[in-house]
C-alpha cells in the first residue's frame, strides 16, 4: 500500500495535479502547490459541496468571513488556552519533533530516526501567530483561523437578520485555515495549511439527535454518488472520553488511504456552547426567542476530500485498457469531478484543414468546458494520455470531417465511438456531463 501511496504522489506531479510548494529552494515543509489539473479538479469538488448544501437543501445560506479576526475570538473559542495543544516531544540526539500519540512513546524511549532517547514531553499550542499594523508588539498580535467555523458563529445574529431566518437553517463556508502541525505527513493529507468546507446547522436541542442522524446520511450519501466505494468508507462514533470539551458527540468518517483508514470529515453536536460563549464573551444577544440554538457540525476538508477522490479512481491495467499495451493508468474519476470534460485531437498534425478545423471546434468549445487541445503522437497515445487525466471526451477531426462536417467523439468509461455533427456537438456535452 505504501507503494501504492508513492506511486500517486508522482502521478500527481507529472500529470500536474500537485507540486511540492517551492521546489526550486528546496520545498517548503508540508506545503503544496496546486497544478492545472489540481486547481480544476479542486474547484469542482467545492462546487460539487456547494451545491450539495446550498441548492439540493433547504434553509442553508453562505458566508466568506475573513481569515484574520479579533483575537477575542480566539480567546473565547478556547483556542488559546492549553485545550488546543498538541503534546511535544524532541529527540535528544537528532532534535526532531514529534506528536507525542504519533510516536506513541513516552519521554525515554526511542527516537524512530536515530534511536535517540525523547525528552519530557510538553504543549504545543496550533495556532499560527502574525502581527498586524506597522508596530510589532503585543497589541498587534492576531491569528491566522485554526477553523473556519468561528466565522459563522459570530456572524450568526447578522445573517439571521439580514437573511430573515427562523430555526432550523444552516450557514455554509469554505475557506482557508492554519494550524501549526508538529507532524505535518501523509502528502496533502496533514498540513499546515489547507481549506476546509464546513456547514454549521443551528436547531432546537431537542431536535439536535434527529439532524445529527440526517446530515450524517447526508454526507455520506455525498461520497458515494460521486463515486466512492462503501466498502472504502466507515465511520467510527468518537468514545465520550476522547470528545472535544463542548462536543456532546462525534462521529468520524473515516477512508481507507494507502498508509490506513483515517478520517475525511467529522459530524459534530456541539451543543449551545458555541453560540452561549460568545454571547458571553462579547456582550451581544446571540439567542433565538429566547433561547441558544444547538449546532450540528459539518466538516471536511478540501484537499483531503481531493487526496479520497485521486487515490479511489487511480487505476492500473496491466496490459492497457485495449489489452494490447503496458501498464497504463487509468483515472476513473467521476464526471462531476474530472478535471477536464473534453480534448479535441485532429487526426494529423500535417493537414492544415484538419488542424485549422480542430482549433476551431476547440476554441468554441472551451468557452463551456475545461478542454484540451492535443496534436502529439499517435491517437492511441493520445487516448491513453487523456484517460491518464480522466478527461471524459476526446472529439476526433478527421478527413471526413472536411466532407460531412461531422467527429468521432470517444466516451471514457465505454471506449465507444459515435459519429456526431460538429454542430451537435455542444448540446450532446451539456446533456452528457450533467
Amino acid at each position: 500500500m505504501e507503494d501504492l501511496m508513492q506511486k500517486i504522489v508522482s502521478f500527481s506531479k507529472r500529470r500536474g495535479f500537485i507540486f511540492p510548494s517551492s521546489e526550486i529552494y528546496g520545498g517548503f515543509g508540508s506545503c503544496y502547490d496546486f497544478g492545472p489539473l489540481g486547481v480544476e479538479l479542486k474547484k469542482n469538488i467545492k462546487k460539487a459541496w456547494w451545491d450539495e448544501m446550498i441548492k439540493k437543501q433547504n434553509d442553508i445560506v453562505g458566508l466568506d468571513a475573513s481569515i484574520l479576526m479579533n483575537p477575542r475570538v480566539w480567546k473565547a473559542s478556547g483556542h488559546l488556552s492549553a485545550g488546543f495543544a498538541d503534546e511535544l516531544v524532541e529527540c535528544k540526539k537528532c532534535h526532531h519533533r514529534f506528536r507525542k500519540d504519533f510516536v506513541n512513546s513516552p519521554a525515554g524511549e526511542k527516537c524512530p530516526d536515530c534511536g535517540g532517547a525523547f525528552t519530557k514531553a510538553k504543549k504545543f499550542n496550533l495556532m499560527m501567530k502574525t502581527s498586524v499594523g506597522p508596530v510589532e508588539d503585543d497589541a498587534s498580535i492576531a491569528y491566522l483561523r485554526p477553523e473556519t467555523c468561528q466565522g459563522i458563529y459570530v456572524n450568526f445574529k447578522n445573517i439571521m437578520q439580514s437573511m430573515r431566518l427562523k430555526v432550523p437553517f444552516g450557514i455554509a463556508q469554505i475557506g482557508k485555515a492554519f494550524r501549526n502541525e508538529i507532524n505535518p505527513k501523509d502528502f496533502i493529507f496533514r498540513t499546515r495549511e489547507f481549506e476546509q468546507m464546513e456547514m454549521q446547522w443551528f436547531c432546537e436541542h431537542q431536535k439536535a439527535d434527529k439532524f445529527f442522524e440526517y446530515w450524517l446520511k447526508q454526507r455520506l450519501n455525498w461520497y458515494y454518488k460521486l463515486g466512492i466505494n462503501k466498502k472504502n468508507l466507515r465511520i467510527y462514533e468518537v468514545p465520550k472520553k476522547e470528545l472535544a470539551h463542548y462536543a456532546k458527540r462525534a462521529v468520524d468518517i473515516e477512508y481507507k488511504f494507502p498508509f490506513g483508514w483515517k478520517e475525511i470529515e467529522g459530524i459534530h453536536n456541539r451543543g449551545d456552547w458555541d453560540l452561549s460563549n460568545h454571547a458571553k464573551n462579547s456582550g451581544e444577544d446571540l439567542k433565538y426567542e429566547g433561547y441558544f440554538p444547538h449546532v450540528i457540525e459539518t466538516s471536511v476538508g478540501v484537499d483531503r476530500s481531493l487526496f479520497v477522490f485521486l487515490t479511489e479512481a487511480y487505476q492500473e491495467i496491466k496490459g492497457g485498457r485495449s489489452g494490447k499495451t503496458n501498464t497504463e493508468i487509468f483515472l476513473e474519476i467521476n464526471r462531476i469531478l474530472a478535471p477536464v470534460k473534453v480534448a479535441v485531437l485532429p487526426l494529423v498534425k500535417n493537414k492544415p484543414e484538419i488542424v485549422k478545423k480542430a482549433k476551431e471546434i476547440y476554441r468554441s468549445l472551451k468557452t463551456e468546458f475545461v478542454t484540451l487541445y492535443d496534436q502529439t503522437g499517435s491517437i492511441g497515445r493520445r487516448y491513453r494520455r487523456l484517460d491518464e487525466i480522466g478527461c471524459i471526451f476526446a472529439v476526433t477531426v478527421d478527413f471526413d470531417t472536411l466532407k460531412d462536417n461531422a467527429v468521432t467523439i470517444r466516451d471514457r468509461d465505454t471506449m465507444k465511438q459515435k459519429r456526431i455533427k460538429i454542430k451537435e456537438l455542444s448540446q450532446f456535452l451539456n446533456q452528457e456531463l450533467k
